[in-house]
């Protein structure tokens, strides 16, 4: 007889609760039972799907609600999870993964055969739950007969409440027993496991962020189990099936000997629905992987990340269950831990759930979210989809529909598409979705993947067997496009088009650039070293000397004939020796340049570019002066209009002249009254008139040519009188004057005095207001 649990008590409230409204929401503090007393609790209304986040905690509590019932697992109760079902037509209560529910609602949006959806541990916020239940409201609002629940340990009930159309909210207690909490700073697991073996009881349970560091961790610990004599068991979802259920098995005493105690060394993953059998101490390290969408290098990474109080709380809830618990946390009791975790859906990559929103026949824009995702990241998350043709124009093509039928993410579901389901293609897809560690040689490879692939029946069982399950998946989508199998030059093809922007060129040594701009360093554990261009399949964050680079961990070698151009620009410059202009067209891969190649440029560039370099570099004496003489007037005149137009007609920077013929009629015709080229002396000559940088005009002439000319001319709307330099015959200036009014009446009887000697066949009149104005001696006058 199992034995009562506090949830028991409130199974009647539940069951009423979904006959009058249809839904509810559920929360229960640890222990309380709800995951394997409420679901089977209503199959007598008919089948029951209930959505585990994990595939370990899926299969473990199906098996204890068979163990509870006397049921068969896959008769009465079954699972259906990635690669594995044990289910059958006849199943009353069936546990599924969260992608497996989506799968189930694009084939039945409708969810025919089900009576109540139990959406369990929802408070962990998985994207695949949020658009999970999402989808099904929408079956739920369509059928009058469709009951959901939403079951939490720990949730924020009223937003969840209030999209299931205000459903009511219940909650139930734990009876949890006495548990001691004790802080212990930059203490490692392995020095508080041997603190608290010899003084406790029970199983322990301690909390690691990851595979890697649970390796390191039951290393170290090693030696203290040895002596207290207790067995070292990891826990993570890397693990294949028999791994899981063997940590989560309970080793039963015998007559001569208590059971041996355990220390289950776990991820997160033993933190809500699991029963890890007989632990009354956790060692909490408080570490936990988070992945997030890293836009600027366009990956999810997984961080090492604080746990939130809300986890740390349902961790420790963990030791007390059976009985008085121990809890060690390794962090200082004054840190402040951020009160709920982040929902999965506003941190890593959207392109899944978009391709899975659209295949179920609704767009992002139209989709009822139950917490909508920020504008930016699902748009570059369709951005992708566009670039792996999973759409196209805002809808799903054909090619998307078969990666949506294939159990993968996006990317890999397009590579194995492009691998035509061949073996090389699943194994590499199978690698990439659940790595496992490989101590293969490092030796030079074109792709990181081939060695592992060359040596495939080393790899883990699990793994072997996902390959196969992803090449049995692949036969129906793809059909007479199938292959069994490929060549390492299609495999490296493939993988390109599940990673169209992951795209990386060499730039020196190891360093690459990647497609976004940013750079990274080909990690040791590549063996691509040699590519000049490449695909970064693996890339994490990482310090290089002082500045922070990505690493590539894992790479596959393309070549640039294989990629086609994100966008293509001339680039069109003057050739500083020749004065020319020269043009190249460069091809982009994003933001690497691809290829380039020289054009012709065009008339246009060609003009534009030639007046640039002119009107950027310092006139030359006649093009200054005419522009002198331009702003004298006062006219408005478009001068870089002025010299494109010249500059359509030249072929090289040189041949740019620009004259007072190149001007419209009307400043010409303002250059002609207000600024003239010349002016016209009494003697009959035109003299050239200077236009000089501060306004002021003058003009050069020989005394004897302005005789007569009492009144100094005046130019331009400001009528600015023109300062004459009067020159000796020789050339000389001897007097500058805007006045020769006053220099006639005061200067020139000086000059005349001084020069009519040293200059005597010129003449020198005593009155030069009547005299002939000439530029000859006497004999010629």
């Amino acid at each position: 007889m199992p034995p009562v649990l506090p949830v028991d008590s409130a199974l009647a409230d539940i069951r009423a609760a979904l006959d009058r409204r249809r839904a509810a929401v559920l929360t229960a503090a640890p222990g309380a039972g709800k995951t394997t007393r409420v679901p089977p609790s209503l199959v007598d209304r008919g089948r029951v799907l209930l959505l585990q986040p994990r595939r370990v905690a899926a299969r473990a509590m199906a098996k204890r609600i068979a163990d509870e019932r006397g049921w068969t697992v896959g008769k009465e109760i079954g699972w259906h999870i990635r690669f594995d079902r044990q289910f059958t037509r006849d199943t009353q209560l069936l546990v599924v993964t969260e992608g497996i529910l989506t799968a189930y609602l694009q084939d039945d949006p409708l969810l025919s055969d089900v009576t109540t959806l139990i959406v369990d541990e929802f408070h962990e916020r998985t994207i695949h739950a949020d658009l999970g239940l999402a989808m099904a409201r929408q079956a739920w609002l369509a059928r009058s007969d469709l009951r959901i629940l939403v079951m939490s340990a720990t949730l924020d009930t009223k937003p969840i409440a209030v999209f299931l159309g205000g459903c009511p909210i219940i909650d139930v207690p734990g009876t949890l027993h006495p548990m001691t909490i004790e802080y212990g700073p930059g203490e490692s697991v392995a020095a508080a496991l041997g603190q608290l073996l010899p003084s406790t009881r029970g199983n322990v349970l301690c909390f690691l962020p990851g595979a890697r560091e649970i390796g390191a961790t039951i290393a170290a610990c090693e030696p203290i189990a040895r002596s207290q004599d207790v067995t070292l068991v990891p826990l993570h979802g890397s693990l294949d099936a028999g791994e899981q259920d063997a940590a989560l098995a309970h080793e039963p005493a015998s007559p001569k000997r208590e059971a041996r105690r355990r220390v289950i060394v776990s991820t997160n993953i033993a933190e809500t629905s699991l029963t890890v059998p007989g632990v009354s101490v956790v060692i909490d390290s408080g570490l936990q992987k988070v992945a997030r969408y890293d836009a600027d290098r366009a990956i999810d990474s997984l961080t090492t990340e604080r746990i939130t109080l809300d986890s740390a709380d349902q961790r420790a809830g963990r030791a007390a269950r059976l009985g008085p618990g121990t809890v060690r946390r390794l962090w200082d009791a004054r840190d402040r831990l951020r009160p709920h975790r982040e929902a999965e859906i506003h941190r890593v990559d959207l392109s899944a759930t978009l391709l899975s929103i659209m295949a179920w026949g609704s767009s992002p824009d139209d989709f009822e979210w139950f917490d909508p995702p920020d504008a930016d990241r699902m748009l570059t998350a369709l951005t992708l989809l566009e670039r792996l043709d999973a759409i196209e124009n805002g809808r799903i093509t054909a090619l998307g529909r078969q990666m949506q039928r294939l159990p993968l993410p996006t990317r890999l579901a397009r590579a194995l598409i492009a691998a035509r389901g061949s073996f090389e293609g699943a194994a590499a897809c199978a690698w990439l979705s659940e790595p496992a560690r490989f101590d293969g040689p490092k030796a030079a490879t074109a792709c990181d993947l081939m060695p592992i692939i060359d040596q495939w029946s080393r790899m883990p069982p699990h793994l072997r067997q996902v390959a196969q399950n992803l090449q049995r998946a692949s036969r129906s989508p793809l059909g007479d496009q199938y292959r069994d199998r490929i060549d390492e030059t299609e495999l490296r093809r493939a993988l390109l088009a599940g990673y169209p922007d992951r795209v990386a060129r060499r730039r020196g040594g190891d360093r690459v650039t990647l497609a976004t701009g940013h750079g990274a360093m080909i990690g040791r554990e590549s063996g691509v070293h040699d590519a000049d261009w490449l695909i970064a399949l693996d890339v994490t964050s990482g310090r290089v000397s002082a500045t922070t680079e990505a690493i590539v961990r894992l790479a596959s070698r393309i070549e640039p004939e294989w990629l086609s151009p994100t966008r293509s620009e001339v680039r069109v410059e003057l050739n500083e020796d020749s004065g020319a202009v020269k043009a190249l067209e460069v091809d982009w891969y994003d933001a690497i340049p691809l290829r380039e190649h020289r054009i012709a440029p065009s008339d246009d560039d060609r003009a534009r570019v030639l007046a640039e370099a002119w009107l950027a570099r310092d006139p030359d004496p006649r093009s200054l002066r005419l522009i002198r003489r331009l702003r004298f007037a006062g006219g408005a005149v478009d001068l870089r209009s002025v010299v494109e137009t010249v500059a359509r007609q030249s072929r090289r920077l040189d041949d740019v002249v620009v004259t007072e013929d190149h001007l419209p009629w009307e400043a010409r015709e303002s250059l002609r009254k207000l600024a003239p080229d010349r002016l016209t002396v009494p003697s009959g000559r035109d003299m050239t008139v200077e236009y000089n940088e501060d306004g002021t005009v003058t003009v050069s002439v020989k005394l004897q040519e302005l005789f007569g000319l009492s009144e100094t001319p005046r130019l331009g709307l400001s009528r600015t009188p023109i300062t004459f330099h009067l020159l000796a015959p020789n050339g000389r200036p001897v007097q500058t004057t805007q006045d020769l009014k006053s220099f006639w009446e005061r200067t020139y009887p000086e000059v005349r005095k001084e020069l009519r000697g040293r200059y005597p066949r010129h003449p020198w009149p005593e009155d030069p207001w009547n005299a002939p104005a000439t530029h000859r001696t006497k004999k010629r006058v």
